[in-house]
């Protein structure tokens, strides 16, 4: 329900700080949410991954209401912080409300991905949008030894390091948190059950088989879920619960699919189609990470060099898989 600050602030303060694990959608174009207050708690993980200190140079990416820009500004100082938003409307609105609370940051109407700004280089990058892969810009824009922490892809937060020789950079993934695309990239596969249905079209099963696992982990377990993102990030897995027990819905965006309905004792009937067996690469990276020891999040970690990203398990040179499940050639 729509709510006015003008007429109801204590309504509106309401819904906007109600919770610190909820963000608050604060534009919707087209009929969807286009930018948001990120989830307070996400946001003090985040800010605390960057280790921003007083006297750093930030470049924070993805203005929004200026929200972010405001506490980088407070932590490092005065005229140290550039922020760059793509929406002229909400750069103007985030230069509105910096100097209405007195905070010294600069706003740049500017496409984060595809450009750097200026007043380099910086100490931290601090971006408020998910990216699949990383921009090497950002890494060339940072000091040897700084950080960059950015939302990747669906699900997760990382942040890099950049090495010495600032030809690479590496770091943890810090914790989970589901953001908003990068508005300049590919539109993100849909994930709900139209997404589902319209790469399922009306076409019959390439394969139907028995699948000998109760499927509520897929829907409950954030740890098992990271893992098969990380295997099969380009899966979209949707899971519902009914009196038979948790059924998934799983597409590529594209052209392959898979239904895993639950029976009702602990089993699920497996039908999939399309080039690529996608229902059998998430039953395989669900029991990888079984044998593996089920680690969580916190076990994996990314590599960007000019050429390569990776997603790796333990340390660097672990087990990996490339970013995207694309060829590392990729960039």
């Amino acid at each position: 329900m729509p709510v006015d600050r003008g007429t109801d602030p204590a309504a509106w303060a309401g819904e906007l700080y109600a919770d610190p694990d909820a963000a608050a959608v604060t534009q919707v174009t087209g009929g969807l949410p286009s930018s948001s207050l990120s989830a307070p708690g996400v946001v003090a993980d985040m800010l605390d991954s960057l280790v921003l200190e007083p006297g750093h140079r930030v470049w924070d990416i993805g203005t929004g209401q200026g929200w972010t820009a405001a506490l980088a500004a407070w932590r490092a100082g005065a005229g140290l912080v550039v922020s760059t938003e793509i929406d002229e409307g909400l750069a103007a609105f985030a230069r509105g409300r910096l100097a209405a609370a007195g905070i010294d940051a600069v706003v740049l109407v500017a496409n984060g991905t595809c450009g750097v700004a200026p007043g380099g280089p910086f100490d931290r990058v601090h971006v408020t949008y998910a990216v699949e892969t990383l921009p090497f810009e950002w890494i060339e824009a940072v000091r040897p030894g700084g950080r960059i922490v950015y939302p990747w892809g669906r699900l997760g937060h990382v942040a890099l390091t950049v090495a010495a020789d600032g030809r690479s950079a590496t770091g943890w993934v810090q914790g989970l948190g589901q953001f908003m695309a990068d508005r300049s990239g590919p539109v993100p596969a849909s994930a709900d059950f139209d997404g589902y249905a319209g790469v399922r079209g009306t076409g019959s099963p390439g394969t139907e088989r028995i699948v000998e696992r109760d499927l509520a982990p897929l829907g409950d377990d954030w740890d098992l879920r990271f893992a098969v993102r990380v295997a099969v990030p380009d899966a979209v897995v949707i899971t519902g619960r009914d009196e038979d027990g948790t059924s998934a819905w799983v597409h590529d965006g594209c052209s392959s699919w898979a239904a895993l309905s639950a029976r009702g004792d602990g089993t699920a009937v497996l039908h999939q189609g399309g080039p690529r067996c996608v229902g059998d690469e998430i039953l395989t990276a669900w029991s990888d990470w079984e044998a593996r020891g089920r680690p969580t999040p916190y076990d994996y970690g990314i590599t960007v060099t000019r050429f390569d990203q990776w997603v790796w398990l333990g340390n660097p040179d672990g087990v990996r898989w490339p970013v995207g499940g694309l060829s590392p050639a990729r960039r």
